[in-house]
């Protein structure tokens, strides 16, 4: 049984809870929990055989497999810091983010093996790559098998800390990524549930009590969308495998709406969860393209976290999913994580409940009723940025005695005790002293028929300082509107000053792997509006 709030400790009494009962199901390999306990404490001998020990980081550069899960729990089995990797990095970002994560080892795909070489001819210090096998043959010279390392036999009982780190790297709208420690006990109750926010037997009082919530919950399959190398997902991965639910993956390269519908009806899928509209609308679309194509019976949860999820989508799929489906809308960040459910305002913005582990910062000090700041959560929080005190300074702040963990979401402090969140503060417009945020505009565009996707920069401006630009993609078979229509078309949704004076059509709005809209690729195409 557990004694302490480490996440292997919690894994392996879930497993020993619960053997039987479906861990993962993939296209290529399904385990019980029986199974990806011993898979992964043969990976973590198997490592240790390497030289691999407790303290050093290992990068996870895969996409969505059962491997990745597998590899991460045999990571931290050791007492080891797994770290994710952005599988859409090149070359150069890759060596940025295996230098400041002092690598000491790197488990890929195999069809990563050409850039994996590539990375350890220019930083030696790295000692161990894997590769695993993803059916692509390719030449993974220079890489140990995975499988190889699964062969030993397994070893238990390596000794463990909750004040263990986990290295969650986020690159964010702006800026090379940055690795967010997390210890395991304060990821568990911020990031994986521990807190309860979405369980209805409220916050985990003790390790032990895990076994009891497993034997309590209801066998439910969760799909997560977003690559596991995003924090969203992984974070819902793993409050999945600490109530012990069957976790749902898919090994395709490429998001397709239709296929994850045919895979939801198929797996029987309870709970969905995405990242914001660039994945909401294409499922939104492709269920009014093909009424009554899938049984979607077994649905019971629609969740997004992690970038915009616009109202008028949510109000779409409530009318186009089965009755009683809940959708829900949570936020957070790498660097706070888990805010909590959040609510709609009037505007269409997202609510949060203030109270005193979340509430609105200005400039080191709490915000008053109707100042707008940015949000900011104390209590289970990282202990910094990895190997950056100076930007760990920045945003790990104390204020009134605590350590607050200030995120870079712009909010206000309203009357009734929430708080309306804006947007990212770094990526805000400011119009003639107004500052902007772009995720309304946003919303705003995409209620529009002929619009697919959006995302809007400032673009500079001699009078105004800056003025808004729209970049905007039709959808299949529409008629981008004249930029007068548009207007008029938002004048009933937003200020004047927030309504574009620009709009640029592109073939596709460009988005990271996670859903995320490119902040920096808007402000260039923004200058030559």
């Amino acid at each position: 049984m557990a004694n302490q709030f480490h996440l292997a400790d919690l894994f392996e009494t879930v497993a020993a809870t619960v053997p039987d009962r479906l861990a993962i199901e993939s296209d290529t390999l399904c385990l019980t929990y029986a199974q990806l306990d011993d898979r992964s404490d043969r990976l973590a001998t198997g490592l240790a055989a390497q030289g691999i020990a407790a303290g050093d980081t290992v990068g996870l550069y895969m996409s969505n497999r059962a491997e990745f899960l597998e590899a991460f729990i045999g990571v931290i089995k050791l007492g080891a810091v797994p770290f994710n990797v952005n599988y859409r990095y090149r070359e150069e970002e890759l060596c940025h983010l295996f230098a400041n994560a002092g690598a000491a080892a790197i488990i890929h795909c195999a069809h990563y093996a050409p850039i994996v070489r590539a990375v350890r001819a220019r930083l030696p210090e790295i000692r161990l790559a894997v590769a695993v096998d993803d059916g692509s043959g390719a030449d993974v010279a220079g890489s140990l098998d995975y499988a190889d390392l699964l062969a030993a036999p397994p070893t238990k009982g390596w000794p463990r800390s909750q004040d263990d780190i986990l290295l969650t790297y986020t690159g964010g709208t702006t800026g090379m990524p940055k690795g967010v420690m997390w210890p395991h006990h304060a990821f568990l109750f911020a990031c994986a549930g521990g807190a309860g926010h979405f369980n209805p037997l409220g916050p985990l009082q003790t390790p032990d009590g895990i076994a009891e919530r497993v034997r309590q919950a209801y066998r439910l399959k969760l799909y997560p969308l977003a690559p596991l190398m995003h924090a969203a997902a992984l974070w819902t991965t793993w409050s999945a495998l600490l109530n012990g639910l069957t976790v749902v993956l898919d090994e395709s390269a490429a998001f397709d709406a239709e296929k994850v519908w045919d895979k939801v009806e198929r797996c029987q899928v309870n709970i969905v969860q995405i990242v914001g509209d660039a994945m909401a609308v294409p499922l939104r679309d492709a269920l009014r393209a093909h009424p009554g194509r899938w049984n979607l019976a077994a649905l019971r949860h629609f969740g997004s976290g992690g970038a915009v999820f616009s109202q008028h989508v949510k109000q779409d799929l409530q009318e186009l999913l089965p009755p009683g489906v809940v959708i829900l809308d949570g936020m957070g960040s790498s660097e706070t994580g888990v805010s909590g459910p959040a609510q709609a305002s009037s505007a269409g913005m997202m609510r949060l409940p203030a109270n005193d582990q979340q509430r609105v910062v200005i400039d080191g000090r709490f915000a008053e009723i109707g100042e707008t700041g940015l949000i900011a959560r104390s209590g289970h929080t990282p202990i910094g940025y990895y190997g950056d005190p100076e930007a760990s300074a920045k945003v790990f702040q104390s204020i009134g005695g605590q350590i607050w963990a200030v995120s870079g979401d712009s909010a206000r402090l309203e009357a009734d005790g929430t708080i309306v969140v804006f947007g990212r503060g770094s990526t805000s417009i400011n119009s003639g002293g107004e500052k902007i945020f772009p995720e309304e505009v946003e919303e705003a565009l995409r209620a529009h028929p002929a619009i697919l996707d959006a995302v809007v920069a400032g673009q500079p401006d001699p009078r105004w300082g800056e003025r808004v630009v729209a970049i905007v993609s039709a959808r299949a078979g529409a008629t981008p509107p004249p930029l007068d229509d548009l207007r008029a078309f938002l004048a009933g949704r937003l200020a004047g000053y927030k309504i574009p004076k620009a709009a640029v059509w592109v073939d596709e709005v460009r988005r990271s792997p996670a859903g995320k809209q490119d902040y920096r690729w808007a402000k260039l195409i923004a200058q030559d509006a």
